[in-house]
């Protein structure tokens, strides 16, 4: 074979697109549409229980709400309760079971038609337990059960303890949002409650949304109690708050007119967690908050709510949300210790701020300041700015909190999906009830510790620079050409 005839034969082997062996898809006959489930029908209920989970109605002391879900052919919904033991002795059948030791109450149970799915919610508030006691139940109805979860009371005096803290869940909810949620138990698997600020969902009336949400934490859920409050993906009809809310979330409804059980507070172990709703009746809440922030008997305060009092994002301010609340937390007696919000999907956390400024200097020790935070967990995320409020800033990661009380102390974790620390620091009570704020070792600049997430950059995908096998095998072949071209001149100038 002469050397043109072998260079044609090399194009036209490197034009037919690869190897022979290499078999591209259209190469082959169209292979068949594999089938794609169907969200409604993967969440749709049954007889038995789903979407159990764990809130607080009352003192959580001495009581706690449990909320669960089943389809609409139950007649009769009950819960079981029993003292934690050993051994399996609370229930029938096992060893060392005692009839007398299991309490059963009945449910409240409500139907829910929304998004093309009709299902009964049921609750039950167990009430008159004792404190710092560990306790195991079950929902069912007499025959179809649950299995058994667990969960502890609050002590009625202060103690040490911790708790979790999720921004937007939203997006990629089952996919992405899990392994945060499963992270975030796995590095505090003694959490007493998990708060989540806002946008749990991207859309509140979509049911096979919330059974992502519930299936990715799973049953955490029923172990570790939830303190939700609602964000603008939670108010998606022309009926205001989703129709999903109330009846899966068994919270206390001691909140103003027309926002019960999605304004409120709890008092856990000298720590009062109060949770507004960002959404809607601003000043109605601020009416109320002042009492509730003027009459607290304990050391910490904790406030939680959607949208930022200052945002971490240009242009997404919300004026309405600070101009009616930022002076109730100024003016509270024993001020307000930590605003954990949402919305913005990426992170923002503030130094020690009173009236729109970061105290310094001799201010810190002469006025009391509020640190505030802004996160995501879920996968949808979006540049952060550099703003002056904003002592630690951060984008481009999925984030979960995990904060600690301690005493005199509140210490604050920031932690990427990986179980990176992203952000940390501590507040220490002074005598006059102000606080010091230490500063962590941590420090995100704007796109967070892990670098850029830009396209182009090692391993990016679309846009990227990684080569995909026929990238490779054309630019081989490519040079192959060129090569024996170059061989084949060369052999030529010898010849003359």
């Amino acid at each position: 074979m002469s050397l043109a005839g072998l260079v044609a034969v090399i194009a036209v082997f490197r034009l037919s697109g690869g190897p022979p062996l290499a078999h591209r898809p259209s190469d082959t006959a169209p292979a068949a549409e594999v089938a794609r489930s169907d969200p409604r029908q993967v969440y749709r209920p049954g007889l038995l229980p789903d979407r159990v989970i764990l809130t607080f109605a009352g003192d959580p002391a001495t009581s706690q709400a449990v909320t669960w879900r089943t389809d609409g052919s139950l007649r009769s919904a009950v819960a079981e309760l029993a003292l934690a033991t050993a051994g399996p002795g609370f229930e029938k059948g096992w060893h060392g079971y005692d009839a007398k030791a299991v309490r059963s109450l009945p449910a409240r149970s409500e139907k829910l038609s929304a998004g093309g799915v009709e299902a009964l919610y049921h609750s039950v508030n167990f009430t008159g337990l004792t404190p710092r006691t560990r306790y195991v139940y079950r929902v069912g109805d007499g025959t179809n059960w649950s299995e058994w979860f667990q969960f502890e009371t609050a002590a009625n005096t202060p103690e040490p303890f911790g708790f979790i803290y999720f921004g937007d869940a939203q997006n990629g909810i089952r996919s992405l949002w899990s392994r945060v949620a499963r992270g975030a138990y796995s590095d505090m698997p003694k959490a007493r409650f998990i708060v989540h600020a806002g946008d749990l969902v991207d859309n509140g009336n979509a049911d096979a949304q919330w059974g992502e949400w519930h299936a990715a934490a799973g049953w955490i859920n029923g172990m570790v109690p939830s303190v939700p409050t609602p964000g603008n993906h939670e108010y998606t009809g022309p009926k205001g708050l989703t129709e999903h809310w109330r009846p899966q979330f068994t919270l206390p409804d001691h909140g103003p007119a027309g926002l019960q059980e999605s304004c409120y507070y709890i008092d856990y172990q000298g720590v009062r967690v109060i949770a507004l709703n960002s959404n809607e009746k601003h000043a109605e809440q601020a009416a109320w908050l002042g009492p509730v922030l003027a009459d607290n008997p304990n050391r910490w305060t904790v406030v939680t709510f959607h949208h930022p009092v200052y945002s971490p994002v240009a242009g997404r301010d919300n004026p309405a949300v600070r101009e009616a609340w930022r002076k109730v937390f100024d003016a509270a007696p024993r001020g307000v210790d930590l605003v954990l919000q949402g919305h913005d999907h990426t992170y923002g956390r503030s130094g020690l701020m009173r009236e729109d400024n970061t105290l310094s200097g001799t201010q810190v020790q002469t006025q009391r300041g509020t640190v505030y935070a802004v996160s995501v967990s879920g996968a949808k995320l979006y540049a952060g700015g550099d703003l002056p409020w904003m002592q630690r800033r951060g984008s481009g990661a999925q984030l979960y909190q995990l904060i600690r009380v301690d005493g005199d102390e509140l210490t604050y974790e920031s932690r990427t999906a990986r179980g990176d620390l992203y952000d940390a620091f501590t507040l220490r009570k002074r005598p006059d009830g102000g606080n010091d704020l230490l500063e962590g070792e941590a420090r995100p600049g704007p796109d967070g510790p892990s670098g850029s997430d830009a396209p182009g950059a090692a391993g990016a995908g679309e846009g990227g620079s990684r080569l995909d096998g026929r990238s490779a095998w054309n630019a081989v072949a490519a040079a192959a050409i060129l090569a024996l071209v170059a061989f084949g001149v060369g052999w030529a100038v010898r010849g003359r």
